[in-house]
């Protein structure tokens, strides 16, 4: 899954991709890197990201899901927690709505069911705009466990069937360096949920608190989190840096399916 942040203020590539041709170009590349699926947003979930309004987001979003998915014939994901950008994208041709929120922000729940559409709900504390300032857990992979059960029983009992249904643990999100790596080590457990699991570590700040490297320079760690999420069951690995993350995934996939074909 390749990350088109068309927002001003993304962490990592903010303001790089926010006019429709830039993120056309941007696209492109990324699918022949080799990327499945298209991730698009239009609100900064970084920590400490101010919320925007319904109609920016509207604004920055849709019109880049209908290009991507008219004119590239991409399966666009759209990274959204607000009821009208469900809609809005789901009509002009997205595949799949990832929701940092989990459908738990007002009407994004029924909108789902409406769509018809996959969707990934992710494990957060809080919101973005506070999510950081003092995370707690007293077993942090088995409260988003739990939580992720939780949030696929409202979504079943709303009408969506299982296999609608992905699940994301959230790193990076209201989690300390602890608790993100022990989520990381343990990531195992999430196979008990029985649904496909995305992860998205891609320059997190986490690799830049353990290996004290900037933005710019935290591929090498990011690749290595992608293959450690893939051993532990990962199926979608969300990145900015396409190409070389399919080479290490790809990688880390044939030497876990190996035994199979022997």
């Amino acid at each position: 899954m390749g990350i088109l942040n068309v927002t001003p203020d993304s962490f990592s590539d903010g303001g790089r991709f926010n006019e429709r041709d830039a993120a056309l170009r941007q696209a492109e590349q990324m699918l022949a890197d080799g990327a499945a699926i298209i991730d698009v947003g239009g609100e900064s979930t970084r920590p400490g990201a101010a919320p925007v309004s319904e109609q920016e987001e509207l604004d920055r979003v849709v019109p880049v899901v209908e290009v991507l998915h008219q004119e590239l014939g991409a399966l666009v994901s759209v990274d959204t927690s607000t009821a009208a950008v469900i809609r809005d994208s789901a009509a002009a041709g997205a595949g799949l709505i990832n929701d940092v929120r989990a459908l738990r922000r007002h009407g994004a729940l029924e909108a789902a069911v409406a769509s018809g559409l996959p969707v990934c709900l992710m494990h957060m504390q809080g919101e973005p705009g506070n999510m950081q300032d003092d995370p707690q857990y007293d077993d942090v992979t088995a409260e988003v466990v739990t939580f992720l059960r939780e949030r696929i029983s409202v979504c079943e009992a709303a009408g969506m069937s299982r296999e609608q249904l992905l699940v994301d643990p959230g790193f990076g999100f209201a989690k300390s360096m602890n608790h993100n790596l022990t989520l990381m080590r343990e990531m195992a457990a999430l196979q008990a949920l029985h649904l496909p699991i995305l992860i998205g570590v891609s320059r997190k700040s986490l690799f830049g608190k353990v290996l004290g490297r900037e933005v710019n320079e935290r591929l090498p760690g990011s690749l290595a989190a992608a293959v450690m999420c893939v051993e532990r069951g990962a199926a979608i690995v969300r990145a900015h840096d396409v190409r070389e993350t399919v080479d290490a995934v790809r990688f880390a996939h044939a030497v876990r399916e190996a035994h199979k074909e022997s």
